[in-house]
């Protein structure tokens, strides 16, 4: 079965308290703006509320959340906290790039990153002519190694004298899909 965008816009996974929802309505405007405007999202600068919201909606937007709920509750209505956010630049069909990984630093060591991106992973998988997921880094020491084993990425660029690693893993509708080694001419 074809998953549709509205299919992969609607996806909600659970982890103890934690939440992670493709749901862009979710998403405390104010406060991705302001992660985006911190250190710790250093490859991005903050851009206006309504292009935010524009850009959340356009992508398939990641959200993770704490959402404790006490024990023996029936209140549904505690709000989540925003604490971190993936996004997939797609078109839901043959292609998909992956930015803006980040995971709050007083959250981070928890696992909520790599149970993040296998949740990212699993929406990719649902995309049955997806050729290839791309995504660019500067950091060659932790994220190349991550993004190998979770997703099973490969650096297709090594630029000179270091760099972005450009790294991409293959989707099943991609004619190399499943065969061993990589075909660059593919």
């Amino acid at each position: 079965m074809v998953s549709t965008q509205e299919d992969l816009k609607n996806r909600y996974w659970r982890k103890d308290q934690f939440l992670v929802s493709t749901d862009p309505s979710l998403f405390p405007i104010k406060r991705v703006i302001e992660v985006f405007d911190s250190r710790d999202f250093y490859w991005a600068k903050p851009v206006p509320v309504e292009a935010m919201e524009e850009m959340l909606r356009s992508s398939l937007s990641f959200g993770v959340y704490e959402q404790p709920v006490p024990e023996n509750s029936t209140d549904s209505t505690i709000e989540p906290k925003f604490i971190g956010i993936a996004r997939l630049i797609t078109d839901y069909v043959t292609f998909s790039y992956l930015t803006d990984v980040w995971i709050d630093p007083a959250y981070q060591g928890k696992g909520l990153g790599s149970w993040l991106i296998r949740c990212v992973q699993e929406a990719t998988d649902q995309m049955p002519y997806l050729r290839r997921t791309i995504l660019f880094t500067a950091d060659w020491e932790r994220s190349v190694p991550f993004y190998e084993k979770l997703m099973g990425m490969n650096v297709v660029e090594t630029p000179r004298g270091g760099g972005l690693a450009f790294m991409e893993v293959k989707g099943k509708g991609h004619p190399c899909y499943g065969r061993d080694g990589y075909d660059y001419d593919v």
